[in-house]
C-alpha cells in the first residue's frame, strides 16, 4: 500500500524539478554543489513556465546540406522492422528486435523457484482476513491484541480504519496502530507516524511522526523508506540531504514503490559522485517507475529517450511514453506532444494532432508561443478539427 502525504508529493516534485533543471545547460560541466550537468536536450525538461519551442539538439547533418530540411539521418534509409515477423534467410540474432512470437513459440517456461518451507505456525486472524472472513479475524486477533501482539494489533486497526465488516472507527484505529507502533510493528509505525503528521485522531507531533518512521523504514517497510527518504531530502536541501536519502530510496525502489523509483533515477542522475554502475541504472529506474503508472516518470521517461539523456536517443520510443503520459492528462506531455507532431519526431507530422494537444494544455494554462503561432498559422477547418478533437478528449 502506497500511502504518501501532500507534503512529501511536494518534495518529490521538487526534487524532480531541481534535477532536472540542473541538466539543461549546453556544455558538459561540474557545477559547484557537486552536482552533474549533461548536454542541452532536444526537448526541454519537464518546466511548465518553460513550454519554448524545440530544441532538437547535434543530430548528423543530411548529405544535401539543407540547414531547412529536418534530417533524420538513417533511420528513413533502413527498412521497417514488423514487430512478430519471421527471420528472413541472412538475418542475424541481433538485428532482430521485440519479441520474435515464432521463435518463442512452443519454447518451455523456465521452472517457478521452489517454495521456502515455513515451519512455524498458521496466523488464523490473517488468513481469516485474506479470505475475506472480517469478524472472524476480528474474533482471532482480538484476544491476541488485548495481549500485547502487536501483528494482531495492526490488523484490529486496518480493520477499523478501513470498515471492513464492522462500523468504521478512526479513534478505535488509531489507539491499535499506537498500540501495534509501541509493540514495534514495521506497518503499524509507518501508518501511525502519518497520523501523527496529520494532526486529525491524534495532537500533530512531528519529532516522534519522524521517529517512527525512521524506526518503520529501517525495519524494512518500503513506503517508510520512501517517506523517510523525502524527509531527509526536506531536513537538508542539496548534495548532503541527497547523498543521505539515496540508500533509503534504493531500498524503497527495489520493493516496488515507483515514486522512489523515480526519485532514484532523478538521483543517480543528477548526483556527480554516484558510481558508475548506479548511474548506468537512471534510465532503468525511470523506466521502472513509468511501467508502474507513474505519469511524471513516464513523461521524464518519453524525454529522456527523445533527448538522448542518460542513454541512447529513441524518438519512436520517446513518442509512445510521451503519448501515454499525455493520454492521461498530464499537461506538460501534452505540450511536448505537440511539438512532436509539429517536427515528425517519432511520428508523422500531423498538424490537426499537435493543434489538439496545444488546446488541451492551452486551456489547462499552459502558455506555449511557438505553439500560439504554429495554431494562428492553420486554415480554420484545421483549427475546427482540433477543437472538436479537444472537446471530446477523455483522460486515461
Amino acid at each position: 500500500m502506497r500511502s504518501i502525504s501532500s507534503h512529501h508529493r511536494l518534495i518529490l516534485a521538487a526534487l524532480a524539478g531541481a534535477s532536472l533543471a540542473m541538466a539543461s545547460p549546453a556544455s558538459a560541466q561540474e557545477s559547484e554543489d557537486g552536482l552533474e550537468i549533461g548536454d542541452a536536450p532536444a526537448i526541454m525538461p519537464a518546466d511548465p513556465s518553460n513550454a519554448g519551442e524545440i530544441e532538437r539538439g547535434a543530430r548528423p547533418s543530411s548529405t544535401s546540406g539543407d540547414a531547412n530540411a529536418l534530417d533524420r539521418g538513417d533511420r528513413d534509409a533502413a527498412p521497417p522492422v514488423t514487430k512478430g515477423a519471421k527471420p528472413t534467410k541472412g538475418d542475424k540474432p541481433d538485428e532482430l528486435q521485440g519479441i520474435n512470437i515464432y521463435l518463442r513459440m512452443g519454447a518451455p517456461l523456465p521452472d517457478l523457484p521452489p517454495e521456502k518451507p515455513f515451519d512455524g505456525k498458521p496466523d488464523e486472524a490473517y488468513g481469516a482476513f485474506q479470505r475475506g472472513l472480517f469478524l472472524t479475524a476480528v474474533d482471532k486477533a482480538l484476544p491476541r491484541a488485548q495481549l500485547g501482539d502487536p501483528a494482531a494489533q495492526t490488523l484490529l486497526a486496518e480493520v477499523m480504519s478501513r470498515g471492513l465488516g464492522v462500523k468504521r472507527d478512526l479513534k478505535g484505529a488509531t489507539f491499535w496502530y499506537g498500540q501495534a507502533a509501541q509493540g514495534g510493528d514495521p506497518s503499524a509505525m509507518f501508518k501511525y507516524a502519518l497520523l501523527l503528521m496529520e494532526g486529525r485522531e491524534v495532537p500533530q507531533d512531528k519529532a516522534k511522526a519522524d521517529e517512527y518512521m525512521r524506526r518503520a523504514a529501517d525495519a524494512g517497510n518500503g513506503s517508510a523508506q520512501f517517506n523517510w527518504a523525502q524527509i531527509l531530502v526536506a531536513a537538508t536541501p542539496g548534495v548532503r540531504g541527497l547523498t543521505a536519502a539515496m540508500p533509503y530510496y534504493e531500498k524503497a525502489a527495489e520493493q516496488g514503490i515507483a515514486d522512489a523509483q523515480y526519485a532514484l533515477a532523478q538521483v543517480y542522475s543528477a548526483l556527480k559522485d554516484v558510481p558508475a554502475e548506479k548511474k548506468a541504472r537512471a534510465r532503468e529506474w525511470m523506466m521502472r517507475a513509468a511501467r508502474a503508472g507513474f505519469d511524471t516518470a513516464q513523461l521524464d521517461m518519453g524525454l529522456w529517450l527523445v533527448n538522448g539523456y542518460n542513454g541512447p536517443r529513441d524518438y519512436e520510443a520517446g513518442y509512445r511514453w510521451l503519448s501515454i503520459a499525455a493520454a492521461r492528462g498530464n499537461v506538460v506531455a501534452q505540450n511536448r506532444i505537440a511539438h512532436l507532431y509539429i517536427n515528425a519526431l517519432g511520428t508523422p507530422p500531423n498538424p490537426v494532432e499537435a493543434a489538439k494537444w496545444y488546446v488541451l494544455s492551452r486551456r489547462a494554462g499552459l502558455t506555449d508561443p511557438a505553439l500560439e503561432d504554429f495554431y494562428l498559422g492553420l486554415n480554420e477547418e484545421q483549427q475546427k478539427q482540433a477543437i472538436d478533437l479537444a472537446n471530446r478528449f477523455r483522460r486515461i
